[in-house]
């Protein structure tokens, strides 16, 4: 479970790297707003995985001590 919200947290960064790229090289535009959806719509699946995972039990909050 760890791998997966690493590899999907990781995608999350490159696609912000990736529009911060586009920012600088095309002054904006289509390809920078495509990498931030991108970035989104991954932090949104990352979020709901996380979530369907607690509720199926695959992980549990370990809290504080």
């Amino acid at each position: 479970m760890k791998i997966i919200v690493i590899i999907g947290l990781i995608a999350v960064i490159a696609s912000l790297f990736s529009a911060l790229y586009f920012l600088y090289h095309d002054r904006g535009g289509r390809r920078m707003a495509r990498a931030l959806t991108i970035r989104v719509l991954l932090s949104a699946t990352v979020v709901a995985f996380l979530v369907i995972s607690y509720k199926m039990g695959w992980i549990a909050p370990n809290g504080l001590r």
